[in-house]
């Protein structure tokens, strides 16, 4: 092979390395689940190399990054992980003391209901969360991300032109995933989290300052309750929307009555942009909110354009995006 062959040969794998290195490190601090990690890859580098500097560099951009420092995922997770790291090790690499030092700090630590799961947004920027570790914890499912959020946090770093400038209101803002990216990346003129439940409000104002946004600042920021069973035209008003967005909010027939009801209301107070996105996870509960929103006279219309993939979550979910239209 002339040189210059393998020079690029060398250049393509130093490529392919640090776009591994960036998916481990995503997918770690996001806590994604552990088989979607890219193992092969490294089982087919200790083949050929069988130093164990690429278990370092993972070492490096995950477990041993400041971020995990600051804001690590749960000590379960972390366990789970480095035992995966040492069994590509024992298969044939150099030991590596690194490794087994930062398995024994995870072993020692104390197991919590709680963790931080940390997004990386396109530019720098990181995004960390509090979260439940439980899915259904403290009687909602309000206290983790949900893939519907991701999905519509891509969608909103696709089109910030639709949040610029504009005030906007979050519907079942849960963690505060979607609502966050939007204020951190969009540029909105206010932008005012909302969900009923009281551990759901308190972990989303811990999240909201935990990624520094505060009140009386650009945008201004603040976190309500907001029942949608009891939620008045004087209280919409008064938070003034011109943008509304829900995440995974289509989850049970009752839920979707309610919210039908609220966006009749909300409608009725003005004209603004409404985003719905949902995870289908059950057909005849979908298919019913779009009964329920064709009996209030609110059309809809399915926004199909690709979105960026960003966040890690699982692709092949079921995942909509409806823009409605005002009742005529």
């Amino acid at each position: 092979m002339a040189h210059s062959e393998q020079s690029q040969t060398s250049e393509n794998r130093l490529l392919k390395s640090e776009d591994i290195l960036k998916v481990f490190q995503v997918s770690f601090f996001a806590m994604s689940r552990l088989p979607s990690f890219p193992w092969t890859f490294i089982e087919e580098d200790l083949q050929s190399d069988k130093s164990s500097e690429i278990i370092s560099e993972i070492l490096k951009q995950t477990c041993l990054h400041p971020l995990c420092r600051k804001f690590p995922p749960s000590v379960r997770f972390r366990r789970l992980f480095l035992s995966e790291l040492i069994k590509l090790e024992a298969a044939g690499c150099e030991p590596l003391d690194q490794l087994y030092d930062a398995l024994a700090e995870v072993i020692g630590a104390e197991e919590s209901s709680e963790c931080y799961k940390s997004y990386l947004l396109p530019g720098g920027g990181t995004i960390s969360l509090m979260e439940n570790v439980a899915l259904i914890s403290e009687g909602t499912t309000g206290l983790v991300t949900w893939e519907a959020a991701l999905y519509l946090a891509e969608w909103a770093l696709e089109h910030r032109q639709d949040f610029t400038g504009r005030s906007v209101l979050e519907l079942g803002s849960g963690v505060g995933l979607t609502g966050i990216t939007v204020c951190r990346c969009c540029s909105p003129n206010s932008f005012v989290f909302s969900d009923c439940h009281s551990a759901v409000l308190q972990k989303l104002k811990d999240n909201v300052q935990l990624n520094g946004l505060k009140p009386k600042t650009t945008p201004e920021v603040r976190v309500e309750e907001l029942d949608w069973t009891s939620a008045t035209e004087e209280q919409l008003r008064r938070i003034g929307a011109d943008t509304v967005i829900a995440a995974d909010v289509v989850y049970d027939p009752d839920v979707a009555v309610s919210l039908v009801k609220l966006l009749s209301k909300i409608f009725s107070c003005s004209s603004p942009e409404v985003l719905i996105c949902s995870t289908i996870r059950n057909p005849e509960t979908y298919s019913g909110f779009k009964l329920q929103l064709e009996k209030a006279g609110i059309g809809h219309q399915v926004m199909t354009e690709p979105v960026q993939q960003v966040f890690p979550y699982n692709r092949l979910s079921a995942i909509e995006l409806i823009r409605l239209h005002r009742p005529l």
